[in-house]
């Protein structure tokens, strides 16, 4: 007795390509958050070198640093 066994090449490939692609949005997006994680680190150690007084002319205090940075970078 002979058996035919067909397989879906269509299917299989569709399923690869959307696995691919499920996984290359992951990578952008774990790069992505990763430079802006750098950005936010970065932004609030340049506010913080900043004087009292240079803060205060941008409208900032010491403990509204974090706050600005953040805006700053994620809107």
């Amino acid at each position: 007795m002979n058996y035919v066994v067909s397989t879906s090449s269509g299917a299989l490939s569709e399923a690869i390509a959307e696995l691919v692609g499920k996984a290359v949005s992951f990578a952008s997006n774990a790069v992505e958050t990763v430079a802006l994680k750098r950005q936010y680190r970065q932004t609030v150690s340049e506010l913080s070198s900043l004087s009292g007084r240079e803060l205060a002319d941008l409208g900032l205090n010491r403990s509204s640093i974090h706050a600005a940075a953040y805006e700053a970078v994620y809107g």
